[in-house]
C-alpha cells in the first residue's frame, strides 16, 4: 500500500505540474489529450479497485468479523454473558477508501462521464475574439455539436462515422491550420468545388453575387462604438455581419498556406477555388477576422464540430439561445 501511494502521488504531481506549465505558458497544453489520460489512469485504479483493493479490503472486514464471532462463541462457553465486543468501527475503518484510491478510483465516473459527452456529443466553448461580431459576442459560452458532421476518434481524430458535410453559411469550430492545437470559430462560406470571390467588399459565390441588406448599425459595448452591420443569406441560414465600407478591400499579409496557388489576390480582394475536402471560413466580422483569406483552407480532418447554441453569457443572460 506504501508503494501505491508513492506512485499515486507523483501521478497527482506530474498531472499538477503539467497544468501548471500549460497555465503559467510553458507548454502548448492539450486539453483532450490531458482527458484522455486522466480517464486512462482513474479508469486503471477503479478496476484494480474492484478487482483487487476493494475485495482485499472485504476479506479483512470479515476476517474481524469472523473472529469477533468465534470469540463471543468462547466467552459463551465459559459462561461469560457480558461481552463488550464491538467490531462495527474496525470494519468501517476496514472498508474506507484509502485517499489515493479516493482521489482517481472515486472520480473515474465523473471524468468518464466528461471524457464521453465532451468527445462524441456537445463540446463547451468561449469565444475569445470578436471575429464572429454580431453572431458571436466575446465571452459567449457555446456548445458544439461533436456528431453533426461525424463522429471523430479523440485526441487523434479518426472520423469513424459520415455524418452530414458542413454546409455553407454553417457556423463551424475546427483546428487552425497553421496551428492544429488551437480551436478557431468561424463560417463555412465556400464548400469543395466552390469558387470564392470577395472583390471590393462584395462576397460572390460560383460567379453568383451574395445579396446583403442594410441593417441598423450595431452598437459594440466593448469597443464603444457603432458599426455598419448588413444580412445576408448563405444556403438556409439567413445572418448578420459587419462590413465597414470605409476600410481597404485588400487582404493584407497572406500565407504561404497549402493550395495557394487556388487564389488570386489583387488589390481589390481575393478569389480562391476550394479543393476537394476543403472548406473556405470567413468571419461575420468581415473586416476584423484572420480567416481563410489569410491563412487559407480548412482540411476536413480539422473539422471539431458544428456550433449552434450560446447557453451563457454572464455578462448578458439575453444571449442565451440558438444562432445560425
Amino acid at each position: 500500500m506504501q508503494a501505491m501511494q508513492i506512485l499515486t502521488s507523483m501521478v497527482l504531481a506530474a498531472f499538477a505540474g503539467y497544468m501548471g506549465a500549460w497555465y503559467f505558458g510553458a507548454i502548448e497544453g492539450n486539453f483532450a489529450l490531458l482527458l484522455f489520460l486522466t480517464t486512462v489512469v482513474t479508469g486503471c485504479y477503479w478496476l484494480a479497485e474492484r478487482l483487487y483493493f476493494l475485495p482485499q479490503r472485504r476479506r479483512a472486514a470479515q476476517a474481524i468479523e469472523d473472529a469477533a464471532v468465534q470469540r463471543r462463541a468462547e466467552l459463551d462457553r465459559m459462561g461469560i454473558a457480558q461481552v463488550d465486543i464491538n467490531v462495527h468501527d474496525e470494519k468501517i475503518r476496514l472498508l474506507m477508501q484509502p485517499w489515493w484510491l479516493d482521489w482517481t478510483a472515486g472520480l473515474f465516473p465523473v471524468i468518464a462521464a466528461v471524457f464521453l459527452l465532451r468527445s462524441f456529443l456537445f463540446e463547451p466553448f468561449k469565444i475569445p475574439s470578436g471575429s464572429m461580431i454580431p453572431t458571436l459576442l466575446v465571452g459567449d459560452l457555446i456548445l458544439v455539436n461533436k456528431f453533426t458532421y461525424g463522429v471523430r476518434l479523440p485526441v487523434i481524430h479518426t472520423k469513424v462515422t459520415d455524418g452530414t458535410p458542413p454546409q455553407r453559411g454553417d457556423v463551424m469550430v475546427f483546428r487552425y491550420p497553421p496551428q492544429p492545437n488551437l480551436d478557431y470559430i468561424k463560417r463555412v462560406v465556400g464548400v469543395p468545388g466552390d469558387e470564392v470571390a470577395y472583390i471590393n467588399k462584395r462576397l460572390t459565390i460560383n460567379g453568383q453575387v451574395i445579396e446583403t441588406s442594410a441593417q441598423p448599425d450595431f452598437f459594440d459595448e466593448n469597443a464603444m462604438r457603432y458599426f455598419k452591420q448588413f444580412e445576408e443569406q448563405l444556403g438556409e441560414h439567413q445572418h448578420r455581419l459587419l462590413n465597414n465600407p470605409n476600410v481597404p478591400a485588400f487582404v493584407q499579409g497572406a500565407s504561404n498556406f497549402t493550395y495557394r496557388d487556388n487564389c488570386r489576390y489583387s488589390v481589390e480582394g481575393v478569389v480562391c477555388k476550394v479543393p476537394e475536402g476543403h472548406f473556405f471560413m470567413m468571419g461575420d466580422n468581415r473586416d476584423n477576422s484572420l480567416d481563410s483569406r489569410y491563412w487559407g483552407f480548412v482540411p476536413e480532418a480539422n473539422i471539431v464540430g458544428k456550433a449552434f447554441f450560446v447557453w451563457m453569457n454572464f455578462g448578458s443572460l439575453k444571449r442565451i439561445g440558438s444562432f445560425n
